[in-house]
């Protein structure tokens, strides 16, 4: 219950699943008032003593079943003073019952143990309310053999209870940080799907303008030249609907090859020289889909942003860097929420991600692997 980072109210743990679980149990559990009851009746000389003794009793009762929920919410270093209320209630039957009072410190006991006390608490005052208990019973009734299964009850049923209310405080704890846990995965799947889709979408699209404005420009002059963009803006159409598909489906995969042919398309169609690799063996093959992702976003960035002539795709053992010979990093990188994701992608895995101006002069794009 301590450990939760907002501690409950009374009244949410009054109606809480914890609590009418404990409700259950515990009303079975006053069925050993019915002996005390038994005796109040007795021992009331008119039916009004009888009647204000069983009304407390039930009040006591009534006390019992809230006061377990009540401790929870109760700070710890104030949560005995739940048991010790219920003690001095259950004096108020001294009236009628006399010394068998003690007969209902079962409760009591009970009470201290599913407090969740710190194990010196708890044991402590188990133990000390089992020894008051003998040493009532023995002034009062003689120190025999008798007095010995009351004080005995108190102690083990307590301690047993306490045990029992450390496991379901254990249980409840691990239910609340499974639902967190549970709440972060899908936070996590959500924002993993928003960034994905957002790389994805960002980089076809972004090819997709660039080829169809290139094939608005090549109508009137270069028709058959028109009618292949078009048709790869077609192909680019489908292949982004698939990658969408996929992602939603949670098995979108990138491969940095793959990534560098489409860059080499995607720059080409802008006007954008490209400089790249010619060979993808220097990245690690753990890396890779990695790399195609640096490799996807730093090309859409340069296409989008830079107004770069020449984009400079480099690839060194653990390190891949993109660069141009654009605007330079404050534009580039001010204009582009994809670079966020990508850093986020990127610092997930343990990597390092760098942004700055690159030895051709404009925006330059590093990924230590």
């Amino acid at each position: 219950m301590d450990a939760a980072p907002t501690r409950p109210t009374a009244s949410d743990l009054l109606l809480s699943g914890s609590a009418r679980r404990w409700y259950f149990g515990a009303v079975i559990s006053l069925i050993w008032l019915l002996n005390i009851g038994q005796d109040v009746v007795e021992r009331s000389d008119s039916a009004a003593s009888a009647v204000a003794g069983i009304a407390l009793i039930a009040l006591f009762a009534l006390a019992f079943l809230v006061s377990v929920p009540l401790s929870w919410s109760t700070p710890r270093r104030f949560r005995m003073l739940v048991p010790a209320a219920l003690l001095a209630l259950s004096f108020s039957l001294f009236p009628w019952v006399g010394w068998n009072v003690i007969a209902s410190w079962t409760y009591v006991g009970v009470l201290v143990g599913m407090s969740i006390l710190s194990w010196r608490v708890a044991f402590t005052a188990i133990i000390g309310l089992g020894a008051a208990a003998l040493v009532v019973s023995g002034a009062t009734w003689g120190w025999t053999t008798d007095i010995l299964w009351l004080p005995a009850i108190i102690v083990s049923i307590s301690l047993m209870m306490a045990a029992f209310g450390r496991t379901t405080a254990a249980m409840t704890q691990l239910r609340n940080t499974q639902a967190q846990l549970e709440a972060l995965a899908v936070e996590r799947e959500r924002n993993r799907l928003g960034r994905d889709l957002h790389d994805i979408l960002g980089h076809s699209l972004t090819v997709i303008t660039v080829k169809a404005e290139l094939a608005g420009r090549l109508l009137d002059v270069d028709p058959a030249r028109a009618r292949t963009e078009i048709a790869e803006v077609e192909e680019l159409a489908r292949g982004a609907l698939a990658d969408v598909r996929a992602t939603a489906a949670g098995f979108r995969g990138v491969n940095v090859s793959g990534e560098l042919a489409a860059a080499r398309s995607a720059l080409d169609a802008a006007g954008i020289a490209a400089d790249l690799p010619s060979s993808t063996d220097v990245v690690p093959a753990d890396r890779r889909e990695l790399a195609g992702w640096v490799v996807r976003e730093g090309v859409t960035n340069v296409v989008r942003h830079s107004g770069a002539t020449l984009c400079r795709i480099v690839f060194r053992p653990r390190e891949i860097e993109v660069a141009d010979d654009g605007v330079g990093p404050a534009a580039a990188a001010a204009s582009s929420s994809g670079l966020a994701g990508l850093r986020e992608r990127v610092e997930s895995s343990g990597a390092r991600m760098s942004v700055g101006r690159s030895d051709l002069g404009g925006f330059s794009l590093k990924v230590m692997l």
